[in-house]
């Protein structure tokens, strides 16, 4: 088995020093909760490069393997290999203080941490390193950041894709190149802490039944109960609760667990009660019925408009963005239309510009102009960087040491005045980037992706400050509220009860969001994205915050900002996917709240304790 060579020896480098598990899995499935492995690879080896240990066998995983056309493991193969239960003990002893490296760590992770908790054992990880995340940082000129793309980059020959056993070695290979460029740029490595996760609260909760019926409005004295009303119960009731809402969801309403303004009943038997909920309706106005009125109402509940069922949405070539919302509404031409001339290219169409130094102000400043002549703004130095704008105080920064030894150019601020355009051949066309770099509020429309595709929405910033950054999403109706609590995601929650949106953390400064929109239920119009701070800290303090959105884990981006110019907010609204009509689009939104992220949740429709 090929190993990383001496080549990558950093134990004098003491935030390169770690002893390593290098880790691929082959599995029945997706979803870790539901999935077993079928087949692991462990590779060891110190700081220093030197292999210290190995391991790869087939699991039995007493189920069907499922992707077999992917995987190659058939029943009959698997058959009489041991189970996962009888191997746990071994992988752990390997992976027992070591960083848990894997292309894609969370998925390799959280397979690992479920099959541990089956057999009863804890996974002895403290920290992994995704690999992806790692070549995010370091940003090779390839056309994604797929393990064959890296690979063929690297030049690290490859022979049996999804074979755990070559994957491992290929991913040794990967790992030690990536390395050798983070220590080159001076990168931080990407580092999770893994709390275990065998605790049950991680399993999502069952999904909430849909309703299927649009929210009619309040209910108005004297009017019937509608289908699609949202309903809310609090306090004791006669009957059991689980009863009265089995009811109410079976006759079309939509129970809600919370309060908001667009609750039409909240349902409560101590008319002076001084729950959050009764408190929120009497401030917004809803309807209050006692239990005994409202079995009544329930009697006869009129018909609902049901919402609009939406064909499967064929493929599109992305749109070109929009600089607001209102431009990007203009109906499409249905007639055809005469070639166009060839835009000019804008001056810095093919530069990634890592402004240093200045004011948060100045500093904003420049990257907005960067992406005004249509560059795109770097908030990390990383192998894609052509150009430095060095502002007052530039000079200090600790980059600027690898800045020099790279030999990359260093402009003043007059070089963002009005330079040259780049000449079409220009050397930096060479692999250039189809990524589209959105301004803020800047739309893009969504091309269809194939089966099972999801959207990934990450979110990365450069470690200016040490707060907590948690990045959320909501799952929005056409009120602009949750369905339920389970519609928010965040770290307490990591996934939506359908699996359809789910939270990845990718490093101490990156997360993601995943998005399948295929299996988001059809009440669902948006989905919200945003950024909290946990502390006293600003985004001020933070800097920018870079959002880049990609059909896949490893594609290259579809469309990428950067977020600057807040100053004294906690919770910056990230992006947002919303429909129109049967396409959905993707804004750039970039707007900051001085509030935390407690006012946010509210504002859609979830109680906080």
């Amino acid at each position: 088995m090929t190993t990383v060579s001496a080549a990558l020896d950093v134990s004098c480098l003491p935030d390169y020093a770690h002893n390593w598990a290098l880790v691929d899995v082959e599995t029945s499935g997706l979803i870790a909760r539901r999935d077993r492995v079928l087949s692991i690879a462990v590779l060891t080896f110190g700081p220093d490069g030197a292999p210290t240990g190995d391991f790869t066998t087939l699991v039995n995983p007493g189920c069907d393997p499922g992707p077999v056309h992917i995987h190659g493991l058939t029943a009959e193969r698997l058959q009489g290999s041991p189970t996962f239960d009888q191997v746990a003990e071994r992988i752990g002893a390997l992976l027992q203080d070591r960083v848990l490296v894997a292309h894609n760590a969370q998925f390799d992770y959280d397979f690992l941490a479920h099959e541990f908790a089956r057999a009863g054992l804890h996974l002895p990880v403290a920290r992994r390193l995704c690999t992806l995340a790692l070549n995010r940082r370091v940003e090779p000129p390839t056309a994604d950041l797929s393990l064959a793309s890296l690979a063929a980059h690297y030049g690290v020959p490859q022979t049996r894709a999804h074979d755990a056993l070559d994957d491992t070695r290929v991913l040794a290979g990967i790992f030690r190149a990536s390395l050798a460029e983070a220590v080159r740029l001076d990168l931080q490595l990407p580092l999770v802490s893994c709390p275990p996760r065998q605790d049950p609260r991680f399993a999502p909760k069952l999904p909430k039944t849909p309703c299927a019926y649009r929210n009619p409005g309040p209910l108005k004295p004297g009017n019937p109960l509608v289908q699609g009303m949202k309903i809310a119960v609090t306090g004791e009731t006669e009957i059991a609760r689980i009863e009265l809402v089995a009811r109410s969801v079976a006759s079309g309403l939509n129970v809600m667990t919370s309060v908001s303004r667009h609750t039409s009943v909240l349902v409560a038997n101590d008319a002076n009660a001084l729950s959050a909920k009764a408190r929120r309706a009497v401030a917004e106005g809803v309807t209050v019925l006692d239990e005994n009125a409202f079995l009544a109402l329930l009697a006869d509940v009129r018909p609902g408009t049901p919402h609009e069922k939406h064909a499967p949405q064929a493929p599109v070539a992305a749109q070109p963005p929009a600089a607001t919302a209102a431009a990007a509404t203009v109906p499409r031409q249905t007639e055809p239309r005469q070639a166009e001339p060839r835009p000019a290219p804008k001056p810095f169409g093919r530069r990634r510009v890592l402004v240093l130094g200045g004011t948060h102000e100045e500093a904003a400043a420049s990257r907005a102009r960067v992406v005004e002549m249509g560059g795109a703004a770097a908030i990390n130095l990383s192998a894609s960087v052509t150009d430095i704008v060095l502002l007052p105080g530039g000079e200090s920064d600790r980059r600027m040491a690898r800045v020099t030894s790279l030999g990359l150019p260093v402009h003043d601020p007059a070089w963002l005045g009005t330079p040259a355009p780049e000449p079409v051949d220009s050397p930096l066309g060479a692999g250039a980037s189809t990524t589209e770099v959105l301004p803020r509020g800047g739309v893009l429309d969504l091309p269809a992706l194939p089966t099972a595709g999801r959207w990934h929405l990450g979110a990365s910033w450069a470690r200016q400050t040490d707060c907590e950054i948690d990045v959320v999403a909501f799952v929005l109706d056409e009120d602009e509220q949750v369905s339920c609590d389970e519609d928010f995601v965040f770290y307490g929650a990591p996934e939506s009860p359908d699996g359809a949106v789910r939270l990845l953390c990718d490093g101490p400064t990156e997360q993601s969001i995943t998005i399948d929109l295929a299996t988001l239920p059809p009440a669902a119009r948006r989905i919200a994205i945003a950024a909290a701070i946990d502390g006293t800290a600003t985004f001020g303090d933070v800097g920018a915050v870079q959002i880049s959105l990609t059909p896949g884990n490893d594609a290259q981006a579809t469309a990428q900002a950067a977020l600057d110019g807040t100053t004294s907010e906690r919770t910056l609204l990230l992006a947002e996917i919303y429909r129109r009509g049967a396409q959905w689009r993707f804004r750039a939104v970039g707007q900051g709240y001085d509030h935390g992220l407690e006012a946010l949740v509210r504002g859609y429709g979830i109680e906080v304790a």
